[in-house]
């Protein structure tokens, strides 16, 4: 993992500078490594929010100046370690029933997590995000500017792992691939807001926060019971991630 992080970005500041290099000052290419905290949430009231993830984007920024302070921006990226952790509350519960686990879980009460079980999700995806900065400053040519950005953000699923926790020792598990659980294409609503600071001539460090909300449907639908009489029903929770992100970047 570590191996791939310092690859990608590499690669991505030897693309921004030469990119810059092409390039008029109406556009602007970066690099960014941002520490983000992520965590999950749904429309069903037995399934709760447990714990957050650590994770970290990677990515190549892009903008696009239609005015001095105004651009167009995108890119392309990594968001690594996405999601966070499920509590569910079902008396009997059936998760990922489209993956193939390690462990076994039916239908039946004596093969299914028990209540208080703990689903961690960790999710990776490619990025594409699209949106406006705004930016302002005491004058055009001040070396410290502030800035606005709202974002909608395509994410394309690469690799989603999950862990059982609190089930007990025969359905406690880590490293399940349930790729075959999750929804592959996520869709974002974002605002962030920050600063920027002209380092030297075509070298900009930029710092802000962002916050990032998943709008569609996170999982497939798993199996539970939530009734005494133990009757099993198709779970129809939608799911959703949010995350926090420190963005921390560079502009060429």
């Amino acid at each position: 993992m570590v191996k791939k992080i310092v690859l990608f970005t590499l690669i991505t500041c030897w693309m921004a500078v030469q990119l810059t290099a092409q390039n008029d000052r109406e556009y602007r290419f970066g690099i960014q490594a941002s520490p983000t905290f992520s965590w999950m949430s749904t429309d069903e009231r037995l399934l709760e929010n447990a714990g957050t993830n650590w994770g970290v984007k990677l990515a190549l920024m892009a903008e696009k100046y239609f005015q001095p302070n105004y651009a167009i921006v995108s890119g392309i990226g990594f968001g690594f370690n996405h999601g966070g952790f499920l509590q569910s509350n079902f008396p009997r519960y059936r998760p990922w029933v489209g993956s193939d686990l390690s462990i076994k879980l039916t239908d039946s009460d004596s093969m299914s997590l028990p209540a208080s079980s703990k689903l961690h999700y960790r999710l990776r995806y490619v990025e594409v995000p699209l949106g406006l900065k705004m930016r302002g400053g005491s004058n055009e040519d001040a070396p410290l500017k502030f800035f606005a950005e709202p974002l909608l953000t395509f994410g394309f699923l690469t690799k989603a792992l999950g862990d059982i926790s609190g089930a007990g020792s025969e359905f406690n598990t880590t490293d399940e691939n349930i790729r075959n659980d999750v929804n592959g294409l996520a869709l974002s609503w974002g605002l962030g807001a920050g600063v920027e600071y002209e380092l030297a001539t075509h070298t900009t460090f930029v710092a802000g926060l962002f916050y990032q909300n998943n709008f569609t449907d996170l999982t497939q639908k798993a199996r539970a019971v939530r009734d005494v009489a133990g009757n099993w029903e198709n779970e129809q929770a939608r799911t959703y991630f949010r995350a926090l992100t420190l963005r921390l970047g560079l502009f060429f």
